[in-house]
C-alpha cells in the first residue's frame, strides 16, 4: 500500500513540474514571436565587409572591431610591400652580378659585401616571407568577412 502511494505521489509530483516546464516553454515561444529576425542581416554584413574591410563590423555596431581589422590588414600589407621591395633589390643585385656588372653589394674596389650564395639565399628567404605576408593578408580579409556574417547572425538571437 505504501508502495502505491509513493508511486502515485511521484507521478503527480512530476506531472505538475512537467506542466510548469511547458508553461515556461510557451512563454519563451511567445517572446520569440515578438522579435523580428532579418534573414538578410548576415548577408548585408558580409557584403559591407567585402566592399570595405571593417564595414560589416560597423554595420553590426561593433565599432571597436573595425580598427583591429584595419590594423591587421595594414600590418600584413606593410610586410608584403617591404619584403617585396627587398626581394626585388636582392634579385636585381643577383642578376647584375651574374651579368658581370657591379651591384650595390659590391664596393668600388671589387670587394663583395655579400657573396652570390648569400644573394641567392636572401632571395629565397624574402620570397617566402613575401608569400606568407600576402597569404596572411588574404586570410585576414576573408576572416573579417566571415566574422561579420557570423556576428550578424548571432546578434539576431541575443538581442
Amino acid at each position: 500500500k505504501i508502495f502505491y502511494i509513493v508511486i502515485l505521489s511521484f507521478l503527480f509530483g512530476n506531472q505538475s513540474a512537467f506542466s510548469q516546464e511547458i508553461g515556461k516553454a510557451l512563454k519563451i515561444k511567445d517572446t520569440l514571436k515578438q522579435k523580428e529576425i532579418d534573414p538578410l542581416r548576415p548577408t548585408k554584413a558580409a557584403f559591407y565587409s567585402a566592399i570595405f574591410p571593417g564595414g560589416g563590423q560597423i554595420y553590426n555596431k561593433k565599432y571597436w572591431k573595425a580598427p583591429i581589422v584595419w590594423a591587421a590588414l595594414g600590418t600584413s600589407t606593410y610586410f608584403y610591400l617591404d619584403n617585396n621591395s627587398e626581394y626585388k633589390r636582392y634579385r636585381r643585385a643577383f642578376k647584375q652580378r651574374k651579368a658581370g656588372l657591379q651591384d650595390e653589394f659590391t664596393l668600388d674596389d671589387g670587394t663583395e659585401i655579400i657573396s652570390i650564395d648569400g644573394l641567392e639565399s636572401a632571395q629565397k628567404t624574402l620570397r617566402g616571407n613575401r608569400d606568407l605576408s600576402i597569404l596572411s593578408t588574404v586570410l585576414i580579409y576573408v576572416l573579417q568577412i566571415v566574422e561579420a556574417s557570423v556576428n550578424a547572425h548571432l546578434l539576431q538571437f541575443f538581442m
